[in-house]
């Protein structure tokens, strides 16, 4: 049943974060009920496997009575999620003044790109921009090029709903254990701007220059970086490490090659690139992985999403799975006692009946 099992969630529904915090929720046991708007779509839609494992009831919150059956579902959850412009909770009479008053102990769980206060928190925004401000953006993508943003998983999901999903179990910890709930304000630009810490560190010291595409960990280094092959696909190659490199080089055939640039000399890296550049443009990315598999090298083939679920390791370890006829990423973490599981997409309103006679209405 997962180790969240017992634990009782309100969802309103919306887009990208707070969906997917639900998601991680209800992937562990949780019981989430999401709320979509009556006679509309939930989320994403139909499709949406960031609803998985849910239950739907729909509903009009411009409705006296709605807002009624909210307040029913609330009373009793353990933890609300909603990702609305700041005030806007408020106006419906649905704020966590009213809610907590008549729910001490519930987490109130605010998902937003930037913040409840702030001189941004009542404009609109997109992932893109939010990890534009904390920096992130800018330092990620080659020198001399357009910063690259990372689809939006860093900024929606790793900033936003993985950050909202910890804030919202460590208070379950603290309401439960002192019987007093609270607001947990989940901020995109705050979680990405904590993803940046061991950045931040490596400046204060002068191990990162505030440039992009020059540093150890964002292509700068030749031996952190991607290659194309002959094949025109990619290997990804990570050997930072004394040993690991050692690994890389024996594996490309040139380990005890005294003509080859010396990696510990920054000045040889445009070299040293160029080298490398070479030696993966004579093989396609199979037969390097055929190579480098198993090895300490620390490379990897730049998969794509399908192809990554079709890797030999990630079947294995069965990192997707298949539910009802969609492939998806399977349930993380892993639990040894209390694993969870991935659940089925509802549709919107689904379970309303259910939901209404659970409240005795």
């Amino acid at each position: 049943m997962g180790p969240l099992s017992g634990v009782r969630v309100v969802e309103f529904a919306g887009l990208g974060p707070g969906p997917f915090c639900g998601m991680l929720l209800a992937d562990l046991g949780a019981d989430v009920v999401r709320i979509d708007r009556r006679g509309g779509g939930g989320g994403l839609g139909a499709t949406s496997l960031l609803d998985r494992g849910k239950r739907s009831i729909a509903l009009d919150l411009k409705d006296p009575a709605d807002v009624e059956v909210v307040r029913a579902l609330v009373r009793r959850a353990d933890v609300l999620l909603e990702g609305f412009r700041p005030g806007v909770m408020e106006r419906l009479g649905l704020g966590p003044d009213e809610l907590l008053g008549e729910n001490p102990a519930l987490v109130y769980g605010r998902m937003t790109g930037w913040g409840q206060t702030g001189p941004l928190a009542p404009t609109a925004g997109h992932d893109i921009g939010y990890i534009a401000l904390t920096g992130a953006l800018g330092a990620s993508g080659r020198p001399d090029e357009r910063p690259a943003p990372p689809i939006n998983l860093l900024g929606d999901f790793g900033g936003g709903g993985v950050f909202l999903a910890l804030g919202a179990v460590a208070a379950l910890l603290h309401a439960r254990a002192t019987g007093e709930g609270q607001v947990v304000d989940a901020a995109i630009v705050d979680g990405t701007a904590v993803l940046t810490t061991m950045i931040h560190g490596m400046l204060s010291t002068g191990g990162w220059q505030d440039e992009r595409g020059v540093n150890l960990l964002d292509t700068g280094a030749p031996f952190y970086d991607v290659y194309r092959c002959a094949d025109g696909q990619f290997l990804a190659v990570g050997a930072l490490e004394p040993q690991f490199y050692a690994a890389l080089l024996q594996g490309l055939g040139v380990a005890g090659d005294e003509t080859f640039p010396d990696r510990y000399q920054p000045e040889q890296w445009p070299a040293l690139r160029e080298r490398f550049t070479e030696l993966f443009a004579g093989r396609t990315r199979d037969e390097w992985w055929q190579v480098f598999a198993g090895t300490d090298a620390c490379v990897a083939p730049v998969w794509s999403l399908v192809e990554a679920t079709q890797d030999e390791h990630n079947r294995e370890r069965e990192v997707f799975v298949e539910v009802d006829g969609t492939v998806q990423p399977a349930v993380a973490p892993r639990f040894s006692v209390t694993p969870g599981a991935v659940g089925s997409v509802p549709r919107a309103g689904q379970h309303s009946d259910e939901i209404r006679a659970e409240l005795g209405l």
